[in-house]
């Protein structure tokens, strides 16, 4: 099998097979302490067993040539983080993104250790689409990568990255590409979320596409349908097309540590990427066709019902005016002693309201 081939296999195996596995990432089930999810030394892509402290993991690492240390955090302080930003000699601009996060999807290389800043988005699954569904929540994962280590820093109650690992090692020939291989499966996990993600809300702008032109739909409830999908699409894309450049730069600047031929193999992310990227952008063209259609579609409702408001206004301006006439009660009236005036105006007003109605009923008025 290729490379390219096995790392898409890895991704596509994590992706399917999260939901099923345990997510070590809550701090109730870390082994290691409350932010320390895990912490693994690599020999030749094979993992070394038992369970080190990071300092140790980090001495048997660098103690034998081809190994690496694989450390994964969950949301950490900096109180927690800054013996970790020591052994590994982060860089302090790199530290406090790390641990305050909110960031944009980047990478900075501060000497030796790239440091690389990914947005994770989920799915949020609902029953029903409304003003104030939440559709796509968000978190962020900050990789550094060196020479013999990974340091992952996780934020956010998704996308663990415990089903990536075990993937991983099931694929020694990979990780033996050293930290690049890590670095690589992560661009590609999370990018792979961005495809689900978008076909999820697909799904929901299909729906809302087709409760707009249903002759049943309720016209308040649609547009705010319409709006809350656009906050969430926009959400969406401030993850997904910041990411684009430093994808990009990955897979055409060299870097030493990332290996020369996983370097290739970020292109086959970036086209992943550029995929869905337009897919979002033909999403939010096709929600606003939709409001404009939406909007259309109440501006002539709303026409129609003032057509009809009319008609009905001037049916009923013939008895009014009739008998705002004949209720004056002048003295010197034509017909008011008459016999058959009474019976003779009420016959005038219904013929005249009768022959309106038609009028404006097979003119589509009524």
């Amino acid at each position: 099998m290729s490379m390219v081939g096995s790392l898409r296999k890895v991704a596509n195996l994590a992706r399917r097979t999260r939901r099923r596995r345990v997510d070590l990432s809550h701090p109730a089930r870390s082994p290691l302490g409350s932010t320390v999810v895990n912490c693994v030394v690599y020999h030749d892509g094979v993992r070394r067993p038992g369970r080190d402290s990071v300092a140790e993991a980090v001495r048997h690492a660098r103690k034998h040539r081809g190994g690496f240390v694989w450390l994964g955090l969950h949301e950490p302080g900096e109180e927690e983080f800054a013996d970790v930003a020591e052994l590994f000699g982060l860089h302090p601009l790199a530290v406090e993104d790390a641990v305050h996060a909110h960031q944009r999807p980047k990478i900075e290389q501060y000497g030796e250790v790239l440091f690389s800043v990914f947005k994770t988005v989920t799915y949020v699954e609902h029953t029903e689409l409304t003003a104030t569904s939440e559709v796509v929540n968000t978190g962020e994962i900050m990789v550094f990568t060196g020479p013999d280590f990974v340091v992952t820093v996780r934020h956010g109650r998704h996308g663990s990255l415990g089903p990536l690992r075990e993937d991983l090692e099931a694929h020694p020939e990979l990780l033996a590409k050293g930290p690049s291989a890590v670095l690589h499966a992560i661009a590609d996990h999370v990018v792979d979320d961005y495809v689900t993600v978008a076909d999820a809300v697909q799904n929901d702008i299909d729906q809302v596409e087709t409760d707009v032109f249903s002759p049943h739909s309720p016209r308040n409830a649609d547009a705010g349908r319409i709006y809350q999908l656009k906050r969430e699409l926009l959400e969406l894309k401030r993850a997904v097309v910041p990411l684009a450049r430093p994808l990009d730069r990955l897979a055409t600047e060299p870097r030493a540590c990332v290996d020369k031929e996983i370097q290739a193999y970020f292109r086959d992310v970036a086209d992943h990427l550029t995929r869905v990227t337009e897919q979002i952008n033909s999403f939010d063209a096709l929600l606003d066709s939709i409001l404009q259609a939406h909007l259309a579609q109440v501006t002539v409702a709303q026409n129609e019902d003032m057509r009809k408001i009319t008609a009905w206004a001037a049916i009923i301006a013939v008895p009014t005016m009739v008998c705002g006439v004949y209720g004056m009660n002048f003295d010197h009236m034509p017909e008011l002693r008459w016999t058959f005036g009474y019976p003779l105006v009420l016959s005038v007003i219904a013929t005249a309201c009768v022959l309106l109605h038609r009028n404006f009923k097979r003119n589509g008025w009524l």
